[in-house]
């Protein structure tokens, strides 16, 4: 649920870190594209937790076999580490596992780091979007942040905010994956929602925008998302704590030309979150 450690500025689109390794259908009625043919796709995000379980164990096998376990094409991850410290063993978390599922992966640093000795890795910690699909484009894009690592710190634009452009069999989707800001207070919180729908606002086709909000759906500061996407799992079950939730603030949401044809939350304690997996009908459309 915590992060370790305006408008949006747009940050430079990031293709080199690209590597190959249950809601009301929308209606045809004012759905562009509404008749053209469809595709599955399923979709799902996890707070990975930084490969540790709710044991607080790590072990990125076990975090892999969760994964897999969930067959989706796409996943959005939180709390991903890459060589960020002794507690993930310095791994490059995005990229062992999409070696281990044998999926491509783009990677969206939050923190990036200088290394711990000199000559060492970057450390980094953030977000990614998995997929068994071909990625046609992805960007690193800032949303508004209250930083955990300075002193007093005050919210200013800080990366972090993943988009994955994905063709599904000629449906080109634009897959988004986020970690809100984790206080009580939710004034970041509306701040992000704000930036997150600005990004969003650029799109054309089927969208797709999952994560840990540190929200609930009925909360006033998700509201404004509600204009625009649907809660794809509303009756999907908690999803934190893991061992026993009590809380439904893992979401997948989806734009109107996304047809929902099944969700739900799965009981795993491999991280300290459980998982939710949508299953999506897109239309063949382009960008």
């Amino acid at each position: 649920m915590k992060p370790r450690f305006r408008r949006p500025v747009r940050a430079a689109a990031v293709l080199a870190a690209i590597l190959p390794a249950t809601a009301a259908p929308a209606t045809a009625a004012g759905v562009p594209g509404a008749h053209a043919p469809v595709v599955a796709l399923r979709v799902a995000t996890y707070n990975i937790h930084a490969g540790a379980g709710e044991d607080r164990v790590f072990d990125l096998d076990r975090t892999a076999a969760a994964l897999r376990g969930l067959r989706a094409d796409v996943i959005g991850l939180q709390e991903v580490d890459v060589h960020w410290g002794a507690r993930s063993d310095f791994a490059d978390e995005a990229r062992a596992l999409a070696g281990k599922l044998d999926m491509r992966v783009f990677f969206a640093p939050i923190h990036d780091l200088d290394p711990a000795e000199p000559g060492g890795e970057r450390r980094r910690f953030g977000v990614a979007v998995l997929s068994r699909h071909p990625v046609l484009a992805a960007e690193n894009h800032e949303i508004t942040r209250l930083s955990t690592r300075t002193p007093d710190p005050v919210p200013a634009p800080a990366p972090g905010f993943a988009e994955a452009v994905v063709d599904v069999r000629g449906a080109h989707v634009h897959v988004y994956t986020t970690h809100l800001d984790h206080r009580a207070d939710p004034s970041v919180r509306e701040a992000q929602v704000a930036d997150m729908l600005a990004v969003l606002a650029a799109d054309r086709g089927p969208t797709i925008l999952a994560g840990d909000f540190n929200a609930e759906v009925t909360d006033p500061e998700l509201a404004p998302l509600w204009e625009r996407l649907r809660d794809a799992a509303p009756g999907g079950g908690g999803t934190y704590p893991a061992a026993d939730p009590v809380k439904r603030i893992d979401l997948v949401t989806v734009s109107p030309d996304v047809r929902v044809t099944g969700a739900r939350t799965v009981a795993t304690e491999a991280s300290d979150h459980r998982p939710v997996v949508a299953d999506l009908k897109v239309h063949r459309r382009g960008r």
